[in-house]
């Protein structure tokens, strides 16, 4: 198994693992909040206020209507070889780069006036920054290998 082949199926095993849980926590928050919320998929008004709320709705709309979409156009699309899909994939972890850093910044520096358990802090510092270290690897491996894959 070479390089190549083996950074083709992480990149897409990982975007497809991506595009489920973005399926069932932020596409679900969408639908019913308080479900997402019971499964552990997103924080209570508790934790993180009723603005906390709102923005966190925003963005599971945003996810849902553009990130999601792009990440599963993507996955197709590079998996038959399309230039779309290399473009579409691309958007996708450039995304995948954004959102995980607005909410390192905003828990950082925000930890005062959240009322997040521990457990939680423990896992976005260690969750969060592999989805960055995810989006800019796939960027740098769509476009390193664009000529390989989508000649």
């Amino acid at each position: 198994m070479n390089r190549i082949s083996f950074g083709y199926r992480f990149l897409i095993t990982t975007s497809s693992i991506l595009a489920i849980l973005l399926l069932a926590s932020q596409t679900l928050a969408l639908i019913d909040y308080d479900l997402a919320i019971s499964l552990g998929l997103q924080e209570t008004v508790d934790e993180i206020s009723e603005m906390g709320i709102v923005w966190a709705k925003g963005f599971a709309f945003g996810d849902t209507v553009i990130y999601l979409p792009l990440l599963i156009i993507g996955i197709i699309g590079v998996l038959k070889r399309k230039k779309w899909g290399l473009f579409s994939l691309f958007g996708s972890m450039a995304i995948s780069v954004y959102w995980p850093l607005v909410h390192l910044h905003a828990i950082y520096y925000g930890h005062s006036v959240f009322n997040l358990s521990p457990e939680k802090y423990v896992t976005f510092f260690v969750l969060l920054p592999l989805i960055v270290i995810y989006g800019l690897w796939g960027m740098w491996f769509l476009y390193r290998n664009r000529d390989i894959y989508f000649a």
